[in-house]
């Protein structure tokens, strides 16, 4: 029997230690671009530092418990002609992890060569929204467990997310936000970089009718189709159902966390090529939070999630993200406008 709320709070402080590395590595975006000779180096160290703090927490709290499936592995490190990178690695980690050492940093890395074949295992992208991060925006690392393809557990730090509401996306907050949620138990937020800050319990309202609806996307147009996104809500407002409000735009299932806490009323991911297939490490932490917190979560066919596919989404097609009010009429308007069926 799987205790969820050991492995939760396993996952919240593997989670807590690699957004603190990932943003350290942030603070120092020129000084590490600058050694490396290469202005995407900062994140494919903080991608690969986040991955072995993950593993290393994972299995020292969970031991032969743990599956994991993640985005990375260690064979870039390993390489000699990449030596630089796996100093500037190793570095990175030895603030949350001071007895790492090339080995032991390179074996945590491939903790996440895990396979999908378990009827539960751990699933992880280390940074989610490697734009966004290098922007000195919005990112997150988000860890979810899964369970005979249902997502039953989601952590998401969001390190540059603010608490406020009110205030942009495009700073960078002074501690960020976690979310965690447990299936049945609801959504909690706490800060992102300090294992014992004060955790608080977060729900959603419904959409009221009548009110603006505010789609969440991403800022990189290549995510989604804006386009289909505009004719969507131009259906809804010609039909009286609501006007669009101001969009919100970031990067990362950070996305999944502002629906989840009311700043926005959906988040829309529409295909913008026929053969895409989602990954199941971008949505599994951000559709456990954003369901908890009462908003719905399935593809534009208002099809469930299925995670039981192996690494993608196999059966589903785009994600719709928001209250049951919103994401009826997102289905509907989808439906009648024929998206995504050609």
């Amino acid at each position: 029997m799987i205790d969820h709320a050991r492995y939760a709070a396993a996952a919240r402080e593997a989670v807590i230690a690699a957004s603190i590395v990932c943003k350290e590595v942030q603070d120092n975006l020129d000084k590490v671009s600058a050694m490396t000779k290469d202005d995407k180096s900062p994140v494919t160290i903080a991608d690969l530092a986040s991955q072995a703090i993950v593993g290393i927490i994972l299995k020292q709290k969970l031991g032969e418990e743990l599956h994991l499936v993640a985005e990375e592995d260690s064979a870039f490190l390993r390489d000699e002609d990449n030596k630089l990178y796996l100093d500037a690695t190793l570095a990175a980690v030895k603030g949350v992890w001071p007895e790492a050492t090339e080995q032991k940093l390179l074996d945590a890395i491939d903790l996440g060569a895990g396979d999908t074949d378990h009827h539960s295992f751990w699933t992880l992208d280390p940074i989610d929204g490697t734009k966004g991060f290098l922007r000195n925006q919005q990112y997150a690392v988000a860890l979810g467990f899964i369970e005979n393809g249902t997502p039953t557990i989601g952590v998401m730090g969001c390190p540059n997310l603010p608490v406020d509401l009110s205030e942009p996306f495009n700073i960078r907050a002074e501690h960020g936000c976690l979310y965690m949620a447990i299936q049945g138990d609801g959504v909690y937020e706490s800060a992102c970089d300090d294992v014992n800050s004060e955790v608080i319990r977060i729900t959603r309202l419904d959409h009221v009718a009548g009110e603006e609806i505010s789609v969440c996307g991403s800022v990189e147009k290549a995510h989604s189709n804006f386009s289909d996104t505009d004719r969507i809500l131009e259906w809804i407002e010609s039909n009286g159902h609501g006007h669009p409000g101001e969009p919100a735009r970031l990067d990362s299932q950070c996305k999944y966390a502002v629906v989840a806490r009311g700043q926005a009323d959906a988040y829309l991911r529409l295909p913008t090529k026929k053969p895409y297939v989602e990954r199941i490490w971008d949505h599994a932490a951000g559709a456990c939070i954003a369901s908890e917190s009462g908003a719905f979560v399935t593809d534009i066919f208002g099809r469930n999630l299925d995670f039981s596919c192996g690494r993608g989404l196999e059966k589903n097609k785009g994600i719709v993200c928001a209250p049951p009010r919103v994401h009826g009429l997102l289905i509907r308007a989808i439906e009648e406008l024929g998206i995504g069926k050609d």
